[in-house]
């Protein structure tokens, strides 16, 4: 599904069949709104709806410049088109930073606040977002060339195969459960413009502006036991969040933190909405 923003800028959605408190959804990277649906059976047993969108140049989201704060604003205007107030947030990977950046700027809308897999803080930099992207396309699209997913010849098993190839074992194999035909429309909507994951790549690498000590609704960080760098920033985020919790998910790697804990963390965020 899609709306257009006041600017006019396209964004695309997802919405599980759920009725219950929301529960919005920000992707990591390179991923999208699609990664919520892998939640959807969970989202029914814990009686929530999940809300998902894929950031500018993920798939038909209109490619624009944008933060971390950009993206809140967002996903406060999607939320307002759907006349929704008050909603539970939560963030895989990269997209945790834009889950705590919506907290931070909207309190007084966020009932709580999930973090799965979270990277740790950027650093100050002086090299502008747009000459690390340049800096990084090299590199990237050797790696999307791997994964081809303009090659409409194929069919979507053969390109879940190619981009399962790519990631550990470990989540690899929780994504087979999934179909090929939902695999393959999820790879295209991560890969098939780069100006998102680029843009998603350069902002982790500098300081995110926002304060994540303001985000003031109940927090928990989730991560792997098996995801070192995870594991790590974990600690940091339990400082910046003065009232935040760990949970450690045994013997789970970076992905797997999410796909296998799915319940838990819906259930988690489900008793906080209002």
């Amino acid at each position: 599904m899609k709306v257009f923003l006041a600017d006019g800028r396209a964004l695309r959605y997802w919405s599980s069949a759920t009725r219950g408190p929301i529960v919005l959804f920000f992707h990591g990277c390179p991923d999208t709104r699609r990664a919520a649906m892998t939640g959807a059976d969970a989202a029914s047993g814990a009686g929530v709806r999940l809300l998902a969108f894929n950031r500018p140049g993920y798939g038909s989201s209109t490619p624009t410049a944008f933060t971390q704060t950009s993206v809140a604003h967002d996903a406060a205007e999607l939320l307002d088109l759907w006349d929704i107030d008050r909603v539970a947030v939560l963030g895989m990977s990269a997209g945790a930073t834009y889950a705590a950046a919506f907290a931070a700027t909207y309190p007084d809308r966020t009932t709580s606040l999930g973090l799965v897999s979270a990277p740790g803080p950027g650093e100050p930099t002086e090299e502008s977002v747009e000459d690390a992207m340049e800096r990084m396309r090299p590199e990237f699209m050797t790696w999307r060339a791997r994964i081809d997913p303009e090659d409409e010849a194929e069919d979507d098993a053969a390109l879940a195969a190619r981009f399962l190839a790519e990631l550990p074992e470990a989540d690899a194999a929780l994504l087979r459960a999934h179909d090929d035909e939902f695999l393959g429309d999820l790879v295209w909507e991560a890969l098939i413009k780069p100006e998102g994951y680029l843009t998603d790549a350069a902002l982790l690498l500098r300081e995110w502006g926002f304060d994540p000590s303001t985000v003031r609704c109940p927090t928990t960080v989730w991560c792997g036991e098996l995801d070192e760098k995870a594991v790590a920033a974990s600690s940091w985020w339990a400082g910046a969040i003065p009232h935040a919790e760990d949970e450690m998910a045994p013997g789970t790697t970076h992905l797997a933190a999410l796909l296998t804990q799915w319940p838990a963390i819906l259930r988690r965020l489900g008793t906080a909405t209002g």
